[in-house]
């Protein structure tokens, strides 16, 4: 048993920690996978266990799908440069001006199409108007990978995470707006006051207003229509307490094949721009999460929990605040997906499992391997030409993070 658990620790150890560098520049989801595979064939996770823990992510599949076709066919139709470029003419010479734009447009797309969005598709868009801006990028692009995370929590939808770690049954619409409304504003604000803090010498100049915009076509509008709608379909369904991913599926599907009708383009060669290995890297976390809970490993942390939950408020503090750090240190989706078994078992105080939410969206703002979006961002910027590393990124989320999840977290426990 004891010879058992060691070797599952240290293949769920490895295959983490493969996900978050990207030995030999392999995809993430290949170390999941690879881990999965290798749980299953030492006979360490019988196949049905393995084969229903991938089952437990079905609505995070859908609703992945979803979010994911409507940013790429949002992407396609121009809709994002649009934005960015209107963001570049409307800061009329001004970088500061630019560098806020440029971070309410952040908040406005991870709100309604999730972090991955804004990390993925936006952050090239926002290069390319740096470039034709003639501003700084790098306070630009921080912006971009900040605001992902620290506007994750405005609704339900602006992260997988959140689906993850309620396990696909968000919480109404109504209690989520009275639990995270104030958190998020505080997460929001103090975020942007200390990124434009530490980047102030490089927003004091001045920049080109007249920048090339290019109309918005008919397929960008049809875009932001459907996504529009999709954002109203889902709220609609938060306020009911319904689960989410089916309805973000089909309206993924639905406004991608209007858009691709309406612009007489192909639907397939869209969906080959999309990074389906996401799916797979999430189900390879799905395994590696249950094989650590047949190790105990999770009971543990249940345990932790309940011995918090005697005193909610400080348990809440210690619990949001742990889980951000651990989100640094294994990603943030692997830690949620820990953290999600660990809220089943024991049923913490609402005020815990909040903080904890808090803490696995927010924490990934402290360091570059935090969450799949900053890692995307990565890859995203690296694709123009700019890089960022480790400890560059990591001086900078000290000062952003650490602050921002004080107030996020306080903001919280504030509201009782």
């Amino acid at each position: 048993m004891i010879l058992g658990n060691g070797a599952t620790w240290g293949i769920c150890a490895a295959a983490t920690g493969a996900v978050i560098t990207r030995p030999f520049r392999l995809p993430e989801a290949i170390w999941a996978v690879a881990g999965a595979v290798l749980l299953v064939v030492f006979g360490l996770m019988p196949v049905p266990a393995a084969v229903a823990a991938i089952g437990k992510g079905l609505d995070v599949y859908l609703f992945l799908i979803g979010m994911m076709l409507l940013s790429e066919t949002a992407r396609e139709q121009g809709l994002f440069d649009w934005l960015a470029a209107t963001a570049a003419i409307n800061a009329k010479g001004s970088s500061a001006r630019l560098f806020l734009l440029v971070y309410a447009t952040g908040i406005v797309t991870t709100t309604f199409l999730s972090n991955d969005a804004t990390a993925v598709v936006l952050t090239p868009a926002v290069y390319a108007a740096a470039r034709k801006a003639k501003a700084e990028p790098l306070p630009l692009l921080f912006a971009c990978a900040l605001i992902a995370n620290a506007a994750s929590f405005v609704l339900p939808i602006s992260n997988p995470a959140n689906l993850v770690l309620y396990g696909g049954k968000m919480p109404p619409l109504g209690q989520w707006f009275g639990s995270f409304a104030l958190p998020s504003l505080a997460a929001i604000v103090v975020t942007y006051a200390a990124l434009r803090w530490i980047e102030r010498k490089s927003l004091a100049g001045s920049c080109e207003s007249d920048v090339e915009r290019t109309p918005l076509s008919v397929g960008g509008k049809a875009a932001l229509a459907g996504i529009v709608a999709t954002a109203g379909v889902l709220i609609g369904m938060s306020a009911f307490n319904l689960s989410l991913g089916l309805p973000t599926c089909v309206a993924g599907f639905a406004t991608t094949l209007g858009v691709c009708a309406l612009a007489k383009s192909s639907p397939l060669a869209l969906a080959g721009q999309v990074s389906w290995s996401v799916l797979a890297l999430v189900a390879g976390l799905f395994v590696l999460v249950e094989a650590l809970d047949r190790t105990g490993v999770i009971a543990q942390v249940a345990a932790a929990l309940h011995a918090a939950a005697a005193n909610p408020v400080q348990g809440a503090a210690l619990s949001g605040t742990i889980l951000a750090v651990a989100s640094n240190l294994m990603n943030n989706l692997p830690a949620g997906l820990v953290a999600s078994t660990a809220v089943a078992q024991v049923h913490p105080p609402r005020l815990i499992v909040d903080a904890l939410l808090i803490g696995v969206d927010l924490g990934p703002n402290l360091s570059i391997t935090g969450s799949l979006a900053t890692i995307l961002w990565l890859q995203a910027i690296r694709r123009e030409g700019e890089d960022v590393g480790f400890w560059r990124f990591l001086k900078v989320g000290a000062v952003t993070m650490a602050p921002a999840l004080a107030a996020a977290l306080g903001a919280r426990l504030l509201i009782g």
